[in-house]
């Protein structure tokens, strides 16, 4: 590396974020032409967590808190790079920050009615909306699945999965319960509570939790 590159280099002294906007979920800290001081603090405000990658691996992760960052500190991304424990120079790593907000009041609805078989009525076609809310829970799992290495991931980038999921799995519920229509309709707070543990089990397998699943009408 010659002098003019050296002096070009931007140092980091302090990493942070700052979340600007509401209904971010993930945001790559921007890390072109710059490199992380050895010793560099790293803030992780309460409603955060904070990840180090390295070439598509996810590497260290840290709670709320300020964490000077050492060799000691980033075990992981010790390992990756191959340095020794007195390792001091500057490095390159990437850095992920991610919101554990509760993410409130998105909404769900069937664009088209849901046909089902009635004990009762024989065939229905079933309408309904309602909302959820949900938070990160697995960061390495959301991270390799969903977000990588987006510049800013927002909660309107995964909302339409999330109504899929939503929309099959009450189907899928629907088909397989066997519960009279007018029993769904007159206690509208149990089947929002059985409908939630069937669309939780997706949630998980994309790092979310699903904090609350709410029918609001159901025709």
């Amino acid at each position: 590396m010659g002098l003019f590159d050296f002096i070009s280099k931007q140092f980091i002294d302090v990493i942070q974020w700052t979340e600007s906007e509401p209904g971010v979920l993930a945001y790559r800290y921007p890390m072109e032409g710059m490199e992380i001081q050895n010793g560099a603090q790293l803030v992780v405000r309460d409603t955060q967590s904070a990840m180090f990658a390295n070439e598509g691996k996810v590497a260290d992760v840290f709670e709320p808190g300020t964490h000077t960052l050492t060799t000691k500190t980033l075990p992981i991304l010790t390992y990756l790079q191959n340095w020794d424990k007195f390792f001091e120079s500057p490095f390159k790593s990437d850095v992920y920050f991610f919101s554990l907000r509760e993410q409130l009041d998105q909404k769900w609805g069937t664009p088209e009615p849901i046909t089902v078989r009635d004990k009762e009525f024989g065939v229905l076609r079933i309408r309904g909306n309602g909302n959820y809310s949900y938070r990160l829970a697995d960061l390495q799992s959301f991270w390799t699945n969903i977000s990588g290495t987006t510049e800013m991931y927002r909660t309107s980038d995964i909302e339409g999965q999330l109504r899929t999921i939503v929309l099959t799995s009450i189907s899928t519920f629907l088909a397989q319960s066997g519960v009279a229509f007018i029993d769904m309709a007159a206690n509208q707070s149990e089947f929002s509570a059985k409908l939630k543990e069937v669309v939780a089990q997706e949630f998980k397998k994309l790092g979310l939790e699903l904090t609350g699943f709410y029918v609001q009408s159901l025709s």
